[in-house]
């Protein structure tokens, strides 16, 4: 069995450090008196040592606060004056947020190592900016564009004509056709982006594939996750918004539109011709049909079968799914009925 460690193995993660409590406060838009200490490394409240720096987020996890070794802990101000002896507070209003922070000022992003590998095939029409990276057989298919500073994992393929902005990563075994990026645009391993949407006339003769004419749009600081596919639009693009992240094992529908910053969680499904506002959350194995308006902000709970539109604001659950308040009402109904069965019948004398 694996030894137990801090976070950052160093066979897999590129250390910085040590920085100055003060730096790190700096960081964080919080002020602190013994801004001369340093600290080395990140770790959680049970592991933490003096060198470290920690966080709290989540009440729940508040008794390891009183215990814990760390040398400085990110918190709410709810929390200010629990920490022990020792122990330095950096104060802030999003602890997770400043947890972030501090974890990629110790554990930066990787750089692109500029260079394409002998193995790569690039075709002589591609172009390719200053600070690309080309990882082994790697293919770049005709008049491809690669911006400044992206690198392209080993074995994945950019179509002919697809565009890639700059300081995006493309991981291994990524397959991209009929798409534009924008910058810092991340494709985990195994993303599938830009193939036919699922689109046919049918007859009584059977199935006749439609052409799929559209393209793949994805805006700024988008994340794809590993194994999820995104089909190219019909005769329309499908969209997906600067800063929307998308889960692992996720099926998105041609057409589809998807407004900034919007979450959607592993294995949920979205049919073609559905647009989805802003600020969306799409919990984990949640489905919707074709041709919906999903509303600004609303949020889609797990396993929900979404049938219809949904409001802006909205929160729904269920199958078919409904507003979360008149779902757990049904749910509470139907337990007391089952009580009252089990019970059997009043009887009196």
């Amino acid at each position: 069995m694996a030894e137990s460690v801090k976070p950052g193995d160093p066979r897999f993660f590129t250390r910085t450090g040590p920085h100055s409590l003060a730096a790190i406060a700096a960081l964080l838009g919080c002020e602190v008196a013994a801004g001369e200490q340093v600290l080395s490394g990140a770790a959680p409240l049970q592991s933490a040592g003096p060198e470290d720096v920690s966080f709290l987020d989540n009440k729940r996890y508040a008794p390891l606060l009183a215990e814990t070794k760390a040398g400085a802990v990110i918190l709410h101000p709810d929390f200010a004056g629990r920490v022990p002896e020792g122990c330095i507070a950096l104060v802030t209003p999003e602890p997770y947020v400043g947890w972030a922070r501090v974890l990629t000022l110790f554990f930066p992003f990787p750089e692109p190592l500029p260079g394409v590998h002998p193995s790569a095939v690039i075709d002589p029409t591609a172009k390719l900016e200053p600070g690309v990276q080309v990882g082994a057989n790697a293919v770049i298919g005709a008049g491809a564009e690669i911006g400044a500073g992206t690198s392209i994992g080993p074995l994945s393929y950019i179509g002919p004509g697809v565009v890639v902005g700059e300081d995006c990563r493309i991981h291994a075994q990524v397959t991209l056709s009929h798409a534009i990026l924008g910058n810092r645009v991340t494709l985990y391993p195994g993303a599938r982006i830009g193939q036919d949407g699922f689109g046919f006339a049918i007859s009584k003769a059977g199935f006749t594939p439609v052409p799929q004419l559209g393209r793949v749009i994805i805006g700024d600081g988008a994340e794809i996750g590993a194994n999820t596919t995104v089909d190219r639009g019909s005769a329309q693009d499908t969209v997906i918004g600067p800063g929307v992240h998308v889960d692992n094992l996720v099926q998105l529908g041609h057409n589809v539109n998807i407004g900034a910053n919007s979450v959607i969680v592993a294995q949920a499904g979205v049919s073609g011709s559905t647009q989805i506002g802003p600020g969306v959350m799409i919990a984990a194995q949640a489905g919707l049909t074709g041709h919906l308006n999903i509303g600004a902000g609303a949020r889609i709970g797990a396993q929900s079968g979404v049938m219809q539109d949904v409001p802006a604001g909205e929160e729904v659950l269920g199958a078919p799914a409904q507003n979360v308040k008149s779902f757990f009402r049904e749910v509470i109904t139907l337990r007391k009925l089952a009580q009252t069965g089990r019970k059997g019948p009043k009887t009196g004398n």
